[in-house]
């Protein structure tokens, strides 16, 4: 059993198909099918069932992907004591938050822990953050959340056991153009908001799903694009829409925004990581460090 054939399982685990596998690898498809099947034959045992729509692990299989995690990140700290890199903690982040929030708690952790490494790895999706903490690809992830449990905000879950913490507030805004009709309107609510043009992102969006959450259905959904796209619409005046006020707060300084009198709870900037996990070198005096 080698450790590129683990690898290379993990890869299938993953992403169902050997042709998917074998495009995030960089390998041939045959070299991803060779090495599956030569696993199996050292292990004695099918660790996949093959359908038509791919594949599934089998119950050997599932045995083996608890072990092949634990033993590619005892390997991965092996080399890095071996090689005198020292300890290292992959961190993910959405890219939203990678320049505002990230810088924050890499000093914390550089204040505290100064022989802990993290490699900080941006990602556009949340899905992404969760699928690779899961899968061992990431010993931890930042993301937006709200409320008392991970995924209040409305956004599914991966079967993995998943804990959390919340590091900082994420002021949100409502903001519109400087002439916009409620301006000068004190105490909106959803009510006062139907009607208008709402400029949003894509549908799992944290900031489209807060307000999704908090403005109802009145609003007229326009899909915009991007933080910054939605800013600068909402500037020339084509609608207005609920944004962090990290993104906004220049804005609203010069007056090229105006803030609507609507009452936005603040979303969390949440650390998450496998509970199973935790005894990894390195993770713990992370997680102690970013939250201090």
């Amino acid at each position: 059993m080698e450790l590129r054939q683990l690898r290379t399982f993990e890869a299938v685990v993953r992403h169902g198909t050997v042709t998917d596998a074998a495009n995030v690898l960089d390998q041939a498809p045959s070299t991803v099918s060779e090495q599956i099947r030569h696993l199996e034959r050292s292990l004695g045992v099918a660790l996949f069932e093959r359908t038509a729509r791919g594949m599934r692990p089998t119950e050997q299989g599932e045995v083996l992907l608890r072990w092949s995690r634990s033993i590619l990140d005892q390997a991965e700290q092996a080399r890095r004591e071996v090689t005198g890199r020292g300890r290292a903690v992959r961190l993910g982040a959405l890219e939203t938050i990678v320049a505002t929030y990230v810088p924050r708690v890499l000093a914390r952790v550089a204040g505290r822990r100064p022989d802990i490494t993290v490699d900080v790895r941006s990602a556009t999706s949340r899905d992404t953050l969760l699928a690779e903490v899961t899968a061992g690809q990431l010993e931890a992830a930042l993301l937006l959340d709200t409320g008392d449990a991970l995924g209040d905000l409305g956004f599914p879950l991966p079967a993995a056991p998943l804990t959390f913490l919340d590091l900082d507030p994420v002021p949100l805004v409502l903001v519109a153009a400087p002439d916009h009709r409620l301006r000068d309107r004190h105490h909106l609510g959803p009510q006062d908001l139907t009607g208008e043009k709402l400029l949003v992102n894509v549908p799992n969006c944290s900031f489209r799903m807060a307000a999704d959450k908090l403005l109802g259905p009145g609003p007229q959904r326009i899909q915009a694009g991007g933080v910054a796209v939605m800013r600068a619409w909402v500037e020339q005046g084509l609608g207005i829409s609920l944004l962090p006020r990290f993104a906004v707060s220049a804005a609203l300084e010069s007056g090229t925004l105006s803030g609507l009198d609507f009452a936005a709870p603040d979303l969390s900037l949440r650390l998450i990581w496998r509970s199973d996990r935790e005894d990894l070198p390195g993770l713990r005096d992370v997680l102690y460090a970013a939250g201090a």
